[in-house]
């Protein structure tokens, strides 16, 4: 799956996209919701956890934690401007 970073997000992973591996990542789980997607980004980047506000959009649209992602899904990672 590809994630595009805006913002502060950009800034702190050092590129204005990732594409992330939807196979087994060494032995942790392979993120099926955004909730699991934000855990995996937040563990490999431990700095995003310092954005005080971070929305998701799944295809174009704002996604809750709970909604589901899978391989072929364009997800964007866009922190609050504060």
């Amino acid at each position: 799956m590809t994630v595009l970073l805006y913002g502060k997000a950009k800034d702190i992973v050092g590129t204005p996209s990732l594409s992330i591996p939807t196979s087994n990542i060494s032995g942790r789980k392979i993120p099926t919701t955004v909730k699991d997607l934000k855990i995996f980004l937040e563990h490999t980047y431990p700095e995003l956890k310092s954005l005080p506000s971070v929305f998701f959009a799944v295809n174009h649209n704002y996604a809750k934690e709970n909604e589901s992602i899978n391989s072929y899904d364009e997800i964007a990672m866009i922190p609050s401007p504060n």
